[in-house]
């Protein structure tokens, strides 16, 4: 018994025995880094035809996306009214897979304007995990010229990413909004029976559309437009944290949200 009390000794002396020590247990019970999953929500404005394109001065709206990427790494990017040149420029820089949605107007696809040469008007998602399907459709109500739409991108990290650009409050956009909300919230249910599902989109509304079981994180502290942008996660992404961080180039600040992946 003695020599059994000198060497638990011992060992405490060197590991504290049995117990872990404060720092050592704040370890171990501290998620690594691998599981942190990080969403980044940008609406762009890079269409070149809406009244918000003054402050894109392009192409700073570009670097700007750019450099809000490199800052952060994270593990999806969202896109709204983006140009499909302009985000295979961006996914080129930032070393991301990328998938676009192009968005109907006026019965046609609209090719991106002032300058001209960057592509077709739409949405996007980035990712850094290698895309293993992807999908998009238009929501069934519509009002207006511009056709929404929705975009989803199964990665091989397991996580579905998907975006969505809800119709807008002007008078002949408004009335589509509401079940294009419920529209969202029934896909994204659907998606969450079988995968791990964050979306991130402009919602054009501050109520939201998220599926029973999701986890809500909106711009409410904007200083542009508060409370349209949402992002939404399945309980697989754990302890949602969301910061807004200021963009000058477009009239919309960025929503950046981490959580950890279970």
């Amino acid at each position: 018994m003695l020599l059994a009390a000198v060497g638990c000794a011992v060992v405490v002396a060197l590991t504290g025995c049995s117990r872990p020590s404060g720092t050592a247990a704040a370890a171990a019970g501290a998620p690594s880094a691998r599981s942190a999953y990080t969403l980044l929500q940008m609406n762009l404005c890079l269409s070149g035809l809406a009244g918000c394109y003054r402050k894109v001065q392009y192409p700073a709206a570009v670097n700007e996306a750019v450099a809000r990427i490199r800052d952060a790494h994270p593990d999806a990017v969202t896109f709204n009214e983006a140009c499909s040149d302009d985000v295979a420029r961006i996914a080129r820089q930032t070393g991301y897979h990328w998938r676009f949605s192009t968005v109907i107007y006026y019965g046609k696809p609209f090719t991106c304007i002032r300058p001209g040469g960057r592509g077709l008007f739409g949405d996007a998602v980035l990712t850094r995990a290698a895309v293993a399907s992807s999908d998009d459709h238009a929501f069934k109500a519509q009002a207006g010229p511009e056709q929404r739409r929705w975009l989803c991108v199964g990665t091989r990290g397991g996580v579905d990413v998907c975006t969505g650009h809800l119709a807008s409050p002007e008078p002949d956009e408004v009335a589509a909004n509401g079940p294009q909300c419920a529209e969202l919230e029934s896909l994204l249910a659907r998606l969450a029976a079988y995968r791990t599902v964050i979306f991130g989109g402009d919602l054009n509304r501050r109520s939201p559309c998220a599926p029973s079981g999701f986890w809500i994180r909106t711009d409410g502290s904007a200083r542009q437009d508060p409370g349209s942008q949402h992002v939404y996660g399945t309980g697989a992404l754990a302890s949602p944290s969301a910061r807004v961080l200021p963009a000058t180039h477009t009239d919309h600040d960025v929503l950046l949200v981490r959580a950890h992946l279970g």
